[in-house]
């Protein structure tokens, strides 16, 4: 492995924390956003990480500071990849979203470029093709509070080449995750094969009016020891992400219980601006 320069495709919750922790490991890192205001968005959100980083990790100012200056952030696609060595992509949990998106990377991005999605459900299988070289391509998957909750899975598909597969575990490692290899495809991974079905548990207690998020968590939180419960999980994670699952699942099932949790989330939380933590209200209020 020998990466230098690396692109964080989306710079939302998790693309932020994931492109400020590779700066903060010393690899130079570019944010590539769809707009002006989106890439603005993300330099916000890394500004704010610098100082989790002094309370969680002890650093310093100078050295969240240096971190910083490492990144640099285009809404040009071409430009935020043009020196990469990895382009990890993290937007939307959306299919056609995701598609589009490598359908355009695979034609601007350098022929060195190994691509990876950060994709919490989906298969590296279903975007193979559109990215134009499935032998290098696949799924690197990080979970949120990265610099608490330090996981990496890395995840092949059927084509993906082997000593892809092992510079990318060698990066993961490079920027103190934990990197645990997948060897065959499994959607939602090791992580939220786990955790999933758990927080879908809880938000169809709540759209069938069995109990409220507060009781629901507590109930988590008092019977197992949990430090958090499924709804304050959500609320980090981000709410939206919440709802793209559950709205792609209704499309994909016909499942009337998803279109009721789609429904819910969309009217309840996201019209309403309660995205979760990052927005100060999702199912619980936060404050400083």
């Amino acid at each position: 492995m020998n990466f230098k320069h690396i692109t964080v495709a989306g710079g939302g919750v998790l693309g932020s924390q994931i492109a400020y922790q590779t700066a903060y490991k010393g690899f130079q890192v570019f944010v590539y956003d769809i707009n002006d205001e989106a890439t603005q968005q993300a330099k916000e959100r890394i500004l704010k990480l610098t100082q989790r980083y002094q309370e969680d990790l002890g650093a310093s100012k100078e050295e969240v500071n240096v971190a910083f200056d490492r990144i640099s952030f285009s809404s040009n696609l071409s430009t935020a990849v043009a020196n990469a060595d990895l382009v990890i992509e993290a937007i939307p949990e959306v299919v056609q979203i995701k598609n589009d998106f490598y359908n355009k990377l695979g034609k601007v991005a350098p022929e060195k470029t190994i691509f990876a999605t950060n994709s919490s459900t989906l298969l590296p299988s279903m975007f193979a093709e559109a990215t134009g070289r499935p032998e290098k391509f696949l799924a690197l998957h990080f979970a949120n509070e990265i610099w608490i909750n330090n996981t990496a899975e890395i995840m092949k598909h059927p084509g993906t080449d082997m000593n892809v597969f092992q510079q990318v575990i060698e990066f993961a490692e490079a920027i103190e995750m934990v990197a645990l290899p997948l060897h065959k495809e499994q959607p939602g991974y090791i992580l939220n094969s786990l955790l999933v079905p758990l927080l879908e548990a809880a938000q169809m207690l709540l759209v069938n009016e069995v109990a409220d998020p507060e009781t629901i968590d507590k109930t988590w939180m008092v019977a197992t020891g949990s430090p958090k419960g499924p709804f304050a999980i959500l609320d980090v994670v981000g709410i939206k992400t919440a709802y793209n699952i559950a709205q792609g699942k209704a499309e994909a099932t016909g499942s009337e219980q998803y279109t009721k949790l789609a429904k819910h989330l969309k009217e309840e939380y996201i019209d309403k601006g309660k995205l979760g933590v990052e927005t100060g209200e999702g199912f619980f209020k936060y404050t400083k």
